[in-house]
């Protein structure tokens, strides 16, 4: 049987199943940082508030002077982000901060709502500043949509991951976000997350392959997962003997295991799988409910609420010249992490 169900390439977001609702890879090739965490270099001619084409390499997105996502609500679903490259300054309603990068994760539950900032400082001043990030929007269930938000770091240095040799020494190194993998147990979702479920079989694999190595994508636990392959860099690999496009989603077979072997270039995957909610899913924007109704009433409550407040003085702020790693929680709770 053929181990691929379907295929597509690749688009802006990247297509996604339940029980995802979006997952879009950032790769920005900032140049040097002005001083005050911008970049050196004019911003004429950019759709600034709305910059997405990606001139030069780089984008603005909606940060005026810095690059970013300045502060905006959610409500209904999680959002994991993991950043491979740069930095990510996060501060939110709830009064929570940090900056984070080099492999680290955040996972946030927005639960009954949420307004987060997502800034991309530029702190190097006589280098370049790529910046490079997965984000991922993960569902959460009806009983869930309403819970408290919840905010959670899981440093690089914790992540687990598996590397292995195949018979020929080439190696594949799979980074452990969500979901058991053989003997290796990943860290802890957020305790409201649709991850945290028993059976919710959600699993979040960043695989990395060296030229002709070969790994076993073992089965999933359920019958009822649903498992995406995203081939985003290399050439010329097979799953399950069955070529695969670079620059592809694919919908693989779960029920027995699939070998995942690489070309002759360095390849890399993104796998999400998870056992569906199965529910309605209404979206308006950064709201995902199971109704208009319900959808109606984010709107209102976030009008009238603004989901806590913003306690910071504008809305993208920035974590100060310092790039030392770190989460000031809700409480006043303080994580540091050396670069």
């Amino acid at each position: 049987m053929n181990p691929i169900l379907s295929s597509g390439p690749l688009g802006m977001p990247w297509a996604t199943m339940d029980p995802f609702l979006f997952c879009v890879h950032h790769v920005d090739g900032y140049p040097q940082g002005n001083g005050q965490y911008g970049p050196a270099t004019p911003l004429s001619g950019r759709n600034i508030g709305q910059d997405f084409a990606n001139v030069d390499g780089w984008n603005m997105y909606h940060g005026q002077q810095i690059p970013g996502f300045p502060g905006h609500p959610h409500r209904g679903f999680e959002t994991v982000t993991i950043v491979r490259r740069g930095l990510i300054d996060h501060a939110d309603s709830l009064g929570a901060a940090a900056r984070f990068g080099a492999g680290d994760v955040q996972w946030l539950t927005a639960g009954r709502g949420i307004v987060h900032s997502e800034m991309f400082p530029l702190l190097k001043t006589d280098a370049d500043n790529p910046l490079e990030l997965f984000q991922i929007w993960l569902n959460l269930p009806a009983r869930s949509k309403m819970v408290e938000p919840h905010f959670t770091m899981l440093w690089s240095e914790d992540v687990p991951r598996q590397v292995v040799a195949d018979a020929a020494g080439a190696r594949t190194d799979v980074l452990c976000v969500a979901g058991q993998l053989a003997e290796l147990k990943p860290l802890a979702p957020p305790p409201d997350s649709w991850a945290a479920a028993d059976d919710s079989d959600v699993a979040i694999w960043v695989i990395t392959m060296e030229p002709g190595a070969e790994w076993l994508l073992p089965p999933t636990r359920g019958a009822q997962t649903r498992r995406a392959l995203y081939y985003f860099d290399g050439d010329g690999a097979t799953i399950g003997g069955q070529s695969i496009a670079a620059r592809s989603a694919n919908d693989l077979r779960t029920d027995a295991p699939l070998l995942l072997k690489n070309g002759a270039k360095p390849a890399q995957f993104l796998v999400l799988q998870g056992r569906p909610i199965g529910e309605r899913v209404v979206q308006a924007g950064p709201f995902v409910m199971n109704s208009e109704q319900e959808i109606r009433q984010a709107h209102a409550d976030y009008q009238q609420t603004g989901f806590g407040g913003w306690p910071w003085p504008d809305m993208a702020p920035v974590h100060g010249d310092d790039p030392t790693r770190f989460a000031r929680h809700v409480g006043g709770r303080v994580e540091r992490r050396e670069n």
